[in-house]
């Protein structure tokens, strides 16, 4: 089984974080995100994924050399300029030479959703495609998709207002399709899939969709991409990890407080660290509070600072004293 894993967006929403890299190369507890993303694919029986790739894509053939990760072989598909979602689909699957029923999936989504069961789902209906839904809050930022009771999908509603929505179940981001869908898809220019390939499938009838209630996070802000390393120290996906790595050197008067340490890192003496995540050599001196915020490598907090749910740059220095609430250093262009 083969599928399209999608990691060529520019990660606009998590700058500075992703000014040096793609999202999925941040890390998630240490290792890049790309890696349980694959993991779970392999789980379910996918062997083969082509990375469909624009921003910065040397990032990853550099990690994974010998196209092999977490259980799967990789095949490294450029795009040759911005395509949008269907057109990455159509280009990835062409260029890898995929020909019978595969599965797609965005790869900022951290999710256990039995990809299996949709796929079982999938043949059972007939369908031409195939999406997972997850039911959330407010559905407002996402494509909403009711369906009639068979599963087929009556609509696909891109982004409706809160107040507006016909359902709380969402695009998951994570597809089934026939190899036909790909003729669906123009060749020549960008073509998204949520606002053009499926909505033609929803008017011929092709198209279903299958909720799954497992856990699902788009990791696609600071907040959330925290928020998706907590819940593993939480205990959300299995027993409790511990977050602060082995080889980062933190004061033992300092407090660490549901946080993700990474290696290198250094928490001084009276500083306190909460609901943060310190990527790989950052440093928090003496008597500084750091919460809710993400530093990025080699990032330094200065004694006696402040932060409060801000984003600090590759190599950034926050100069002693300083209190930052909300900010991004550098700021996004």
């Amino acid at each position: 089984m083969r599928a399209v894993v999608l990691v060529g967006g520019f990660g606009t929403r998590l700058r500075p974080l992703t000014l040096d890299r793609p999202k999925q190369m941040l890390p998630i507890l240490g290792r890049p995100m790309i890696e349980p993303v694959l993991a779970h694919l392999s789980r379910h029986g996918i062997d083969d994924v082509v990375l469909s790739m624009g921003y910065k894509p040397d990032a990853f053939t550099a990690e994974y050399p010998t196209g092999e990760c977490a259980g799967v072989q990789l095949h490294f598909a450029v795009e040759p300029e911005p395509l949008d979602t269907a057109g990455a689909i159509r280009f990835a699957a062409r260029d890898a030479g995929i020909t019978e029923r595969f599965v797609v999936m965005n790869a900022d989504v951290l999710t256990d959703i039995d990809v299996a069961a949709l796929i079982a789902f999938h043949d059972e209906r007939g369908a031409e495609g195939t999406i997972a839904l997850h039911k959330v809050e407010d559905p407002s930022a996402f494509g909403v998709v009711p369906t009639d009771a068979r599963g087929r999908v009556e609509a696909f509603v891109e982004k409706p207002a809160r107040e507006e929505a016909p359902t709380d179940l969402i695009n998951a981001g994570i597809y089934v399709l026939e190899p036909s869908v790909l003729d669906r898809i123009a060749a020549d220019r960008r073509v998204s899939i949520e606002r053009e390939v499926f909505p033609a499938m929803v008017e011929a009838g092709t198209l279903y969709a299958r909720p799954d209630d497992a856990y699902w996070i788009d990791t696609g802000t600071p907040a959330l991409y925290i928020r998706a390393q907590l819940d593993l120290l939480d205990g959300l996906r299995g027993g409790p990890v511990e977050g602060v790595d082995p080889a980062a050197l933190v004061d033992p008067a300092a407090e660490v407080q549901r946080a993700v340490v990474g290696a290198g890192c250094t928490v001084g003496a009276g500083s306190v660290v909460r609901d943060s995540v310190l990527l790989p050599g950052a440093t928090v001196a003496d008597g500084s509070v750091v919460e809710r915020t993400v530093l990025a490598f080699g990032a330094t907090v200065g004694r006696g600072a402040a932060l409060t749910a801000c984003v600090i740059g590759d190599g950034e220095v926050v100069p002693d004293g300083t209190r930052l609430d909300a900010v991004r250093q550098p700021a996004p262009a």
